[in-house]
């Protein structure tokens, strides 16, 4: 083993216990990867937390996910990883974590809003979110495939992030803006509203991108609304999730819909059923409001 291979295990064993300390690795959670050269890609062991890795721990794998040497088994979301490294020959490193603000954001399938910093515009861009798959497996891999050579950082749904960069170090930071920008996003939330950019100060901020080589697909879309629809929506996959929390400027609030009373129970043999009662709620104490007139009429229908 070289100075430069020893040198990066020790990185990679830092990043982990910067993962653990911020909380983005419980326990055993996480991996990190980063990739020697065309054969070999330096991976994290399984069951090993990222908080207390020594440079032994790290273990080596060819790009099918082979371990070719190390004492520890290599993590299981090793082809994650590959995923990344076959589709983009440019990124050297992978961090894969479950940041908790990121996360919920995953969770509850929210896309994460645009144009409110300038940071978050200029180092990631849009961020996706995959579709959920069990991991362990090609699977989970096949969800990111997708979005890769369009982005640095992924939401995993019902799971975590996954991000990339040149060095271990930018792979991480990559984590940690995601996560530090769904966390303001929950806090501006709370108090109330969150401003948006203009679509004029958005284009400034796509200009400045390219004058610094940063890439974002947005500036390859010939008249592109940046601060518009996502632009995952089309030709990514299936799984486009929409907005509840952070709507858009102008968009409606999601619409929910309940059976009049007298359908319930109602067949799709019926005849002529009743339409749907749509109710439109901007918030969550609205719809419980609206809930709890529901079931108290419910209640006194069945005393009379």
């Amino acid at each position: 083993m070289n100075v430069s291979e020893f040198k990066i295990k020790e990185q990679i064993c830092d990043i982990g216990r910067r993962l653990y300390a911020k909380g983005f690795a419980a326990a055993n959670d996480g991996n990190i990867t980063y990739r020697l050269n065309d054969k070999e890609i330096l991976c994290t062991p399984t069951m090993v937390s990222k908080g207390f890795l020594k440079p032994d721990d790290i273990c080596k794998v060819d790009y099918d996910g082979k371990q070719i040497s190390g004492s520890r088994k290599r993590t299981s979301e090793v082809l994650l990883h590959l995923a990344v490294y076959k589709n983009r020959p440019d990124i050297n490193a992978v961090v894969h974590c479950h940041p908790p603000y990121a996360t919920a954001f995953a969770v509850a399938h929210e896309p994460i809003p645009k144009c409110v910093l300038p940071e978050v515009e200029v180092f990631l861009g849009e961020v996706p979110i995959a579709k959920y798959a069990t991991p362990g497996d090609q699977r989970l891999p096949n969800t990111i495939i997708p979005y890769v050579k369009d982005c640095n950082t992924i939401l995993l749904a019902n799971h975590g992030t996954v991000s990339w960069g040149t060095t271990v170090e930018l792979a991480y930071f990559n984590t940690e803006i995601i996560d530090a920008y769904c966390k303001i996003l929950l806090i501006a939330k709370q108090l109330g509203r969150v401003n948006y950019f203009s679509e004029e100060h958005t284009q400034e901020l796509m200009e400045f991108k390219k004058r610094i080589k940063i890439d974002d697909p947005r500036l390859h879309i010939k008249d592109c609304e940046v601060c518009g629809p996502s632009i995952f929506e089309n030709g990514y996959g299936d799984f486009v999730p929409e907005p509840y929390a952070f709507l858009r400027q102008g968009q409606e609030p999601t619409s929910y819909t309940d059976d009049d009373a007298s359908n319930r129970g109602c067949t799709t043999t019926c005849a002529n059923p009743t339409p749907k009662a749509e109710v439109k709620v901007k918030d969550m104490e609205e719809l419980v409001r609206i809930v709890t007139e529901k079931v108290m009429a419910a209640l006194s229908e069945s005393k009379a």
